[in-house]
């Protein structure tokens, strides 16, 4: 049934795609966020690299699911 989601198209590419790549970018967010509060520049207050990385982690662990849904058949 996950498997099934996962196989999904979205304009002719498998979900499972679009979530890595969001998941991806959203690290790359968090990152950056992180980095610009290490270095003093506070345009992207540090709250939001806790939100960011609570959002990365679930939207990684959706993406995990989905791959491993393809080889455990659930």
């Amino acid at each position: 049934m996950i498997n099934n989601i996962a196989f999904t198209l979205f304009l002719g590419k498998p979900l499972i795609m679009y979530g890595g790549i969001f998941a991806f970018l959203l690290l790359l967010a968090t990152a950056t966020v992180g980095a610009l509060n290490f270095r003093g520049i506070t345009i992207i207050s540090l709250k939001w690299h806790s939100r960011l990385a609570i959002i990365t982690i679930i939207v990684a662990i959706i993406h995990a699911i989905f791959g491993l849904s393809i080889f455990f058949n659930f």
